[in-house]
């Protein structure tokens, strides 16, 4: 019978951890994070640009606009040298990940990054807080 839970257990782990099953929030903004600042490494304003909340877009109501603000205001978000996830909060329906990311010019900075629940289940960024500092203060 030991046997059993423990087996048991261990499939329920395993597909808890496959990526076919809804992500938890942590997870899902990780994977969002990532695919904008791959988004930026390749020069995809619009992969990066649909990674944005409602509320982003309305302040940069295009692609351009907003990969141009990212390039001049983010830069170590735009080219980072290296990044790992640090801590992560979660507030209702909004997620509170920290970034730590060696910037171009080597310096270390912290990302906090803040997105938002959509709708539709997806979560968006909604605003990101460079500190140049790493890693950052609790979030």
């Amino acid at each position: 019978m030991g046997r059993v839970v423990v087996g048991a257990g261990f499939i329920v782990a395993l597909l808890l951890a496959s990526p076919g099953l809804a992500a938890e929030p942590v997870d899902a903004a990780r994977s969002v994070i990532g695919r904008q600042i791959e988004a930026f490494l390749n020069d995809d304003a619009a992969t990066a640009y649909s990674f944005a909340s409602p509320q982003i877009k309305g302040l940069f109501p295009s692609q351009a606009l907003f990969f141009e603000m990212v390039k001049r205001g983010y830069r170590p978000v735009y080219r980072p040298g290296n990044f790992a996830f640090g801590r992560s909060k979660i507030e209702g329906s909004t997620v509170v990940q920290e970034v730590l990311i060696s910037g171009p010019d080597g310096k270390d900075w912290t990302a906090l990054y803040s997105l938002t629940l959509q709708p539709d289940g997806s979560y968006k960024i909604n605003g990101v807080q460079m500190l140049q500092q790493a890693p950052g203060p609790e979030i």
